[in-house]
């Protein structure tokens, strides 16, 4: 049985705006869809390169398509995860900055790297989308196994369209909190 007085001590301080998980939290507060589609797309990449594994062991050849296709869920990977560090203010900042200042201070400086992760995650995905519609348009083709290149690209734009929406909810809330 978990005793939560001593979760709440031993877990790490929330951050300022409160929208951290309380401790021992659980369920849809604790789940979010980033979690379930980074853990999913973890365990994609660990059946591929089992396979590849094992195909080389058995076989002294590799399936071409493995390192093509794992390249492409690692980049979707590490999107996922800044989607779910922004949500949970989680990313790396000057804590000396940060955390010696006071409570307006820090709501201020919250602000700030909430509407720059959204300008700069903006940008990406605008000009990740140019990038998946030339592609597209332009037919390119992976050079691994030929398939069409937009079919990776298209990722880009998709999850960091998701993120800058990520970072304006989290703007939001902090400019809502006096």
């Amino acid at each position: 049985m978990a005793d939560p007085v001593r979760d709440a001590a031993s877990a790490p301080p929330a951050p300022p705006g409160g929208v951290s998980d309380p401790p021992g939290a659980t369920g849809p507060a604790r789940t979010r869809w980033e979690d379930r589609v980074g853990a999913a797309v973890l365990a994609a990449l660990a059946l591929i390169t089992f396979a590849n594994v094992l195909a080389r062991y058995f076989t002294s050849q590799s399936f071409a398509w493995t390192e093509e296709l794992s390249i492409a869920l690692m980049v979707v990977l590490t999107l996922v995860a800044a989607g779910g560090a922004v949500v949970r203010d989680r990313h790396i900042r000057i804590e000396f900055f940060f955390g010696q200042g006071s409570p307006g201070r820090r709501r201020g400086l919250g602000l700030l790297s909430a509407l720059a992760t959204a300008i700069a995650f903006g940008l990406l995905a605008v000009l990740g989308g140019r990038l998946a519609y030339d592609d597209f348009i332009y037919e390119v083709t992976s050079p691994g196994i030929g398939v069409p290149q937009w079919w990776y690209t298209v990722c880009l734009p998709v999850f960091a369209a998701a993120i800058t929406a990520r970072a304006l909810q989290r703007f939001a809330r902090l400019r809502k909190q006096r």
